[in-house]
């Protein structure tokens, strides 16, 4: 028998998704405007004429970051840190969870591990103590220093502690009775049967390094080590030119208008993140759920 909505409900449904598109445009007219920023003449941009759409497309503003040096040099720090972060994070959040996700009776003083990372969530040694650390321990200006402060993403470790404790143990005590291994239980099943709460967490571990410019401004004494979020920090936030501008970029700028050059750059900037997510959508609402259904 089929059931029918009744008309309540479809008013509802109706509503629903109403308010979910409507969201959903609100969230991409920002890009929209600044992708049509970017690609607008300077005449039109000091007008007010540009809106969502371009007006009198020029391709200026690409052309100039296309040949800046810092620029390319932020992307590929940014590129570094987030291949070399993401294995460390992923290694250690795997590694840290899984002995986690074990009873009392397997793990003792589990409970006692777990608040001890949580604690660690929630309170830190502050700035300058972070600062002096990092300093004598001799990272400063280098990669290290924008990957090893967060090596080990509690957050992350608590969604892969749920899946772990998730999955059948009736599988595990199976694979351990044809004569498996911790080690190996974790890599050979444990592992290849998480891989959506893997996407999911390597998701949010590949956007949050993207996206931190803190440490890199922090960290970094030489504005050319800059990653990329650090570097559009500078530049459109702080609007402070001096450290990546020469004369003739001053020369070249006066025939592009400033926004457009900041737009063609923040947008660039975000294009990455774009091209990863539709490869790790089809993992991501398998894996957001991580932990949520119970036998």
């Amino acid at each position: 028998m089929v059931h029918r909505k009744t008309l309540g409900q479809q008013a509802a449904s109706a509503g629903i998704y109403a308010f979910l598109a409507a969201l959903s445009i609100l969230c991409v007219l920002p890009l929209l405007n600044v992708l049509a920023i970017s690609l607008s003449s300077a005449a039109a941009i000091q007008s007010g004429k540009v809106s969502f759409f371009p007006v009198e497309i020029t391709g200026g503003a690409y052309a100039f970051v296309a040949q800046k040096k810092a620029f390319l040099a932020s992307i590929a720090v940014s590129a570094e840190r987030v291949l070399l972060g993401l294995a460390i994070n992923m290694v250690l959040t795997v590694l840290v969870a899984y002995p986690l996700s074990k009873d009392g009776s397997q793990f003792s003083f589990r409970t006692g591990y777990a608040w001890l990372f949580v604690f660690t969530m929630l309170f830190s040694g502050g700035l300058v103590p972070s600062y002096i650390l990092v300093k004598e321990l001799g990272m400063l200006d280098t990669l290290w220093a924008l990957v090893l402060p967060g090596a080990v993403p509690v957050f992350n470790v608590i969604l892969m502690l749920n899946f772990f404790r998730a999955l059948p143990k009736e599988l595990q005590e199976a694979a351990f009775m044809d004569g498996c291994g911790y080690w190996k239980l974790l890599w050979r099943i444990v592992v290849p049967l998480s891989l959506p709460s893997m996407a999911t967490v390597g998701l949010f571990t590949i956007v949050g390094h993207w996206n931190e410019w803190f440490a890199g401004i922090l960290f970094m004494n030489d504005s050319a080590h800059y990653p990329l979020a650090s570097y559009l920090q500078t530049v459109v936030v702080q609007m402070d030119f001096t450290k990546i501008m020469d004369v003739d970029d001053a020369i070249y700028m006066q025939s592009l208008d400033d926004r457009a050059v900041k737009a063609a750059q923040i947008f660039l900037g975000a294009l990455p993140i774009f091209c990863v997510y539709p490869f790790l959508q089809r993992f991501f609402m398998s894996g957001i759920v991580l932990g949520s259904v119970k036998e």
